[in-house]
């Protein structure tokens, strides 16, 4: 397969290069339903080389064995860091895999001798440097969810962990709008009005949501008949789903539920969610989900605060280990403008239909 060429509705791109065909072909279908993934021949940039080398994977790692590396955790792996000069080189024995990122030239090299953890690491990091990218243009990234109309109008959606952030997009999604994040989201003041981009990910829903939702039956049936989900989803997850099983499993070190997980494109072929690249923020909800509680609307709202930005500081599921990022900008303006925009507090339940009409109350409330 070509190389494949990422760019963000602003213009930021990454290429992507691989002898082995499954690694350009994973970065498209993991990054393409959110930013334009096409085939190039042209390598300018910023870059990823990804391939199977196993000799090139041990040379990496005598490199750091050498040195006095420092260890982070990474991408759910441990990962040994060592610099010599601008050159980076790291390496996580776990996973088998070794990167080497050199800054005069832009070029993160991965090695590796498994495909799917190759092709998944090669896409990981052309999302790492496009976000280097975005952040540099004065972009920030909020832990936020959004959903679009068809002309971009953006609802974002802000609170704590365990708001209901997700359970918010996903339900108005159901509705009609657009997804353009479950998570996390792209934001700048351009000309006084907040633009988002999504941050393309993989997706994962707990058990609940998909049944409050009546998407269980349909994710069931399609993995029955033989369709594959994201291949990094929990075997015990798996086999639940063929089983009929709903109830909630959870991680071995107690730490986090394993949810069933999908493909960008399964959220609308799957679920049938179609999805933004791009929107105009015109309104905030500020949801809490409540068992118990009657859904309601309440006078509840702010800011934006710092709990709602991630940066290399708080980041933790991908520091910044190779010296990527930016330094942390000043969001003082997009602070206030989301501030000024129309905002509606929601505390909902777990009963869906009192959920979605709720939901539906508090949109018209913002579109006032």
């Amino acid at each position: 397969m070509s190389p494949v060429r990422i760019t963000t509705a602003d213009g930021q791109s990454v290429a992507v290069t691989s002898t082995t065909d499954s690694v350009p072909a994973w970065t498209q279908r993991y990054l393409g339903s959110w930013w334009t993934a096409e085939p190039t021949t042209e390598l300018y940039g910023p870059t990823v080389s990804a391939d199977l080398a196993e000799d090139e994977l041990r040379g990496y790692a005598d490199v750091v064995e050498q040195r006095t590396p420092d260890t982070v955790e990474y991408a759910g792996a441990e990962l040994l860091v060592a610099q010599d000069g601008d050159l980076i080189t790291a390496v996580q024995d776990d996973r088998s895999l070794a990167y080497r990122w050199d800054p005069d030239f832009r070029l993160l090299r991965i090695v590796g001798t498994d495909e799917t953890t190759l092709a998944a690491a090669a896409a990981r990091l052309a999302r790492e440097l496009l976000r280097a990218q975005l952040l540099e243009d004065g972009w920030a990234i909020l832990h936020a969810s959004a959903v679009t109309t068809t002309d971009g109008a953006t609802i974002l959606t802000l609170g704590n962990k365990g708001a209901g952030k997700t359970t918010t997009a996903l339900t108005l999604a159901r509705a009609g709008w657009r997804l353009l994040a479950n998570d996390r989201v792209f934001a700048r003041v351009d000309d006084g009005v907040v633009r988002v981009l999504p941050w393309p990910s993989a997706a994962a829903f707990g058990f609940g949501l998909l049944d409050a939702l009546d998407l269980y039956e349909t994710v069931r049936t399609r993995l029955a008949a033989g369709e594959q989900m994201h291949p990094t989803q929990h075997q015990t997850v798996t086999d639940a789903l063929l089983d009929g099983r709903r109830t909630p499993l959870w991680k071995a070190n107690g730490k986090g539920e394993l949810k069933p997980q999908f493909w960008p494109d399964q959220l609308t072929s799957w679920l049938s969610m179609p999805l933004a690249t791009e929107g105009h923020v015109v309104g905030i909800l500020f949801p809490q989900i409540t068992a118990g509680a009657e859904p309601r609307l309440v006078d509840r709202g702010r800011g934006a605060k710092d709990d709602d930005f991630f940066t290399a500081v708080t980041e933790d599921r991908y520091p910044d280990v190779f010296g990527l990022l930016p330094p942390l900008g000043d969001h003082t303006v997009l602070r206030e403008r989301l501030g000024g925009l129309a905002h509606q507090g929601v505390v909902m339940n777990h009963d869906a239909t009192a959920t979605a009409l709720v939901l539906k109350e508090a949109v018209a409330r913002l579109d006032a």
